[in-house]
């Protein structure tokens, strides 16, 4: 196993663990343990961060920049799915 799969490895777990953290801060009850929850999910996005930023030095992970024509079609797609989804509710609630 090669130093690029571990460190593809080791950013998947931290993601993952992340979404734990966060489900688990959003659904505690006791502030107490809200508080610890939170401070460990600081931590881990720092850890995230640092792993993501060491791939990228060393070129292990590639991000693309979206060309600003492309932003904008999506927006706009968004935009009219969003439209017609309201469309269809007033439709379904004047039945």
């Amino acid at each position: 196993m090669n130093d690029q799969l571990l460190m593809d490895n080791y950013l998947l777990v931290l993601k993952s663990t992340v979404e734990v953290y966060v489900h688990g801060t959003l659904e505690s009850s006791n502030s107490d343990v809200r508080e610890h929850l939170k401070e460990c999910l600081d931590n881990i996005m720092s850890m995230q961060a640092d792993t993501y930023d060491k791939m990228v030095e060393c070129g292990w992970y590639q991000v693309d920049n979206v060309e600003e024509t492309k932003i904008q079609e999506t927006i706009v797609k968004l935009q009219n799915n969003s439209n017609d989804d309201n469309k269809e509710d007033t439709e379904d609630t004047e039945e």
